[in-house]
């Protein structure tokens, strides 16, 4: 079997997390016997990371000659460091070189900037933090720049949104070169809870409308998390938190901008989702776990509340 090397691009003031997460997850599966080899290359032969700790002896990418076969990742640095980016023509010229031989080449979080910098992107869809979207957009207006997405796809140049992006995209390429099966014993070593697509939105469904702080309301939220496939009324959900049922539901919708059966129909649904691209149970079972009797209402809701389901779970799963 031929053997893949992975280089890992270093940039000055690099986030530990950001080289840290893909690493891990390419440690694992050469652990698991697939042909990998990890160099890790830079400008430099030194690199102070952003949180002082210092990386030596590191190999000038000039000294590398990626191939087909191989993967480039690009990790995020200090956001302070952006408009400081000192990599140089001959760096650019490199990524070219890789780009032309169809390396994958791949960004994590503020990486995309250098990626931008070097032209590739140019006219691809791509993204980068949630924070730096904005800025993203307006230093490089020739991009198709995604907003709360964790990672994009353009023939073979990835990007992606943050830290836990990095590894959610490093699993997305192993599965797609050796299957879903090995991707998820990775992501079970690795105690990834959830594995998620590059469509998901950057912020977790459940971290959504809390942005307030009442603390009942929180207290009625979280109860809803952790007891989706339990059926609750208003009178029940007051009780929780000692107030009347008609000023539950006045300040639920005040606090979070949504009612209190539209937040749980939000929560099912990502359940139901990822039950149904990252488990085995039938979909009855998956419609009792989220609460729903049969699962033609689990159906019904899915059709409902999604415009777009992804086509193995439509084909494989709800057919």
């Amino acid at each position: 079997m031929e053997v893949t090397t992975i280089y890992f691009y270093i940039p000055k003031q690099v986030t530990l997390l950001d080289l840290a997460g893909v690493l891990e997850v390419f440690k694992e599966a050469k652990s698991l016997g697939l042909p990998y080899q990890l160099e890790f290359i830079s400008s430099t032969p030194t690199i102070i990371s952003s949180s002082g700790l210092a990386l030596s002896s590191v190999m000038h990418f000039s000294k590398t000659n990626p191939k087909e076969n191989d993967m480039v990742f690009i990790s995020g640095f200090s956001s302070g460091h952006i408009p400081k980016i000192e990599e140089d023509s001959a760096f650019f010229d490199w990524l070219a070189f890789a780009n032309a031989q169809q390396t994958t080449i791949a960004s994590i979080c503020n990486g995309a900037f250098i990626l931008a910098k070097s032209g590739l992107l140019d006219f691809k869809e791509c993204t980068t933090h949630w924070k730096l979207i904005e800025k993203f957009t307006k230093d490089f207006p020739l991009l198709k720049v995604q907003s709360n997405v964790l990672f994009t796809k353009a023939d073979n140049l990835y990007t992606s949104a943050g830290i836990v992006t990095g590894i959610d995209l490093a699993l997305f390429l192993i599965e797609d070169r050796h299957g879903k099966e090995v991707a998820t014993t990775i992501a079970k070593e690795l105690v990834v809870y959830k594995r998620r697509q590059g469509s998901d939105q950057q912020e977790s469904v459940y971290l959504q409308n809390r942005n307030h702080r009442d603390e009942k309301i929180h207290t009625v939220q979280d109860w809803i998390i952790y007891n989706l496939e339990k059926t609750s009324t208003i009178d029940f959900l007051a009780d929780l938190v000692h107030i009347g049922p008609r000023n539950l539901t006045r300040i639920f919708k005040k606090q979070t901008g949504i009612t209190i059966a539209e937040y749980r129909t939000k929560l099912r649904i990502e359940k139901a989702k990822s039950l149904l691209a990252h488990s085995d149970y039938k979909v009855e079972s998956i419609a009792h776990l989220c609460g729903y009797k049969t699962s033609k209402q689990l159906r019904v809701v899915l059709e409902t509340h999604l415009q777009e389901l992804p086509m193995e779970i439509k084909k494989n799963r709800l057919s």
